[in-house]
């Protein structure tokens, strides 16, 4: 399958993510997919799709059957076929959808933001699913690297292609020589301690300089 763009992506993810958290009104319309694309909440980034963008990536998405039309209504509605496509579980489409709506996380931020979606027991089950996801002979997330100043790697989905993994050097900074709070703190005491002795050296310099009398 061809990876997806992130606007496609962002409709899967609402359809999956509407499918639990409002059943009563799943499957969804057109405005309804606009606004779920669009909102301001629980979505990194927040996007302005036109309804004619979203058609565009509804139709995308049709062509690899992840998303096709429902036929009980008047009004055209919309529903996601993901577990099937990709041939995992409820469990892994609940984590895929979370990760295109929000973007990279840790197992921790995972478990917590698909309560709605699947309660998952505890951390470690999260991390077994995400550890089959990345195993697969086209691997659907990836871990990446922990970033300086981050206690724990966040995991990102592959189904939009490759993603830019953070890349720490030794001596904890990355390639954009960023630094760490704590190293950023011991910087500036450094600064403030290095500030204070060269005005003592002036001073005494001034001093010694009066009484040989010279200027």
């Amino acid at each position: 399958m061809r990876h997806l763009t992130p606007l496609e992506a962002r409709v899967l993810g609402v359809l999956v993510e509407k499918q639990s958290t409002v059943p009563d009104t799943y499957p969804l319309s057109l405005n309804a997919l606009l606004a779920g694309c669009n909102q301001k909440t629980a979505r990194h980034p927040v996007i302005e799709a036109t309804e004619a963008e979203v058609l565009t990536a509804i139709d995308g998405l049709k062509g690899l059957s992840l998303v096709f039309e429902g036929s009980s209504s008047r009004v055209v509605k919309f529903e996601h076929n993901t577990a099937r496509v990709l041939h995992v579980p409820s469990q892994a489409v609940a984590l895929l959808a979370v990760l295109m709506l929000r973007g990279p996380q840790t197992a921790a931020e995972l478990r917590l933001n698909c309560e709605r979606l699947h309660r998952f027991a505890d951390i470690s089950s999260v991390e077994g699913f995400l550890d089959e996801l990345a195993a697969k002979a086209e691997p659907m997330v990836v871990k990446l690297n922990r970033a300086p100043g981050e206690r724990e790697a966040r995991w990102a989905q592959l189904l939009c292609g490759e993603v830019t993994q953070p890349a720490v050097r030794a001596g904890g900074l990355d390639e954009g020589g960023s630094v760490t709070a704590g190293e950023l703190s011991a910087l500036r005491n450094e600064q403030t301690r290095l500030s204070t002795e060269v005005a003592e050296l002036k001073a005494l310099v001034q001093r010694l300089a009066r009484e040989l009398g010279v200027e």
